[in-house]
C-alpha cells in the first residue's frame, strides 16, 4: 500500500466517480468510505430515486415495472451527474441502458466494482429488498446477471475487484487506480 495515496488530500476529483456493479459488490458501502477519503459527496442512485419516486424500489418495480423504473433512474442519474464531483453508486442494472451509460461515460469516471459469485450470493442474502432477487434461486439469478451483465461492466474506465474483508481495502484498490488513471491523462 502506498500510505500518500490514501490520504483524502492527495488525490483530487474533478468529475463524479461512479460506481457500477452487481448488487451485492459493495458499491454503496466502498462509495461511502471512497467519498469520506475523497472529502466530496456521496450519493446512492437507489436512495435518490426513492426520493424522487416517494416510494421504495420494490413497490416501484411492482408498480410500474423495469422499464419505467430504469427511465427514473436514468434521469435521476443524469441529474446528479450535472452536478460537483461526487461518488455516486449506482444499481446494478443501471449502467446496463445505453442511454445511462453514455451519460456516465461522457460526465464521470466510471468504476467496475468485481467480485466473485459466492461472495456475491452471501452478501445479498443479507437484505431481501432485492426485486431481480425474489423470484427463483438467488445464486442462478446472480450467475447468469454475472454473464449477462459482465461484458458491458466491463466498458467502464476503471475495474477493481472487491473481495472479502475490510471495505476500506476495496477504498484503497480504488484510490490507486483513479492515481493512475490521472496520471495517464484520461480525467478529462
Amino acid at each position: 500500500m502506498i500510505p500518500s495515496l490514501t490520504r483524502p488530500s492527495s488525490l483530487r476529483i474533478n468529475r463524479p466517480i461512479v460506481l457500477v456493479g452487481l448488487m451485492g459488490v459493495g458499491k454503496t458501502t466502498v462509495g461511502r468510505r471512497l467519498a469520506s477519503k475523497l472529502r466530496v459527496p456521496f450519493y446512492d442512485a437507489d436512495e435518490e430515486i426513492e426520493k424522487a419516486a416517494n416510494m421504495r424500489i420494490s413497490e416501484f418495480f411492482e408498480t410500474y415495472g423495469e422499464p419505467a423504473f430504469r427511465d427514473g433512474e436514468r434521469k435521476v442519474i443524469e441529474r446528479l451527474l450535472s452536478g460537483p464531483p461526487h461518488v455516486l453508486a449506482t444499481g446494478g442494472g443501471a449502467f446496463m441502458n445505453d442511454e445511462t451509460r453514455a451519460l456516465v461515460k461522457e460526465k464521470a469516471i466510471s468504476v467496475w466494482l468485481r467480485a466473485d459469485l459466492d461472495l456475491l450470493v452471501k452478501r445479498t442474502a443479507l437484505r431481501n429488498t432485492r426485486p431481480l432477487l425474489q423470484n427463483g434461486d438467488p445464486r442462478e439469478i446472480l450467475e447468469n446477471l454475472l454473464k449477462e451483465r459482465a461484458p458491458t461492466y466491463a466498458k467502464a474506465d476503471l475495474a477493481v475487484d472487491s473481495m472479502e474483508g475490510p471495505h476500506n481495502r476495496t477504498v484503497d484498490r480504488i484510490l490507486k487506480k483513479l492515481a493512475v488513471f490521472q496520471r495517464r491523462g484520461s480525467n478529462k
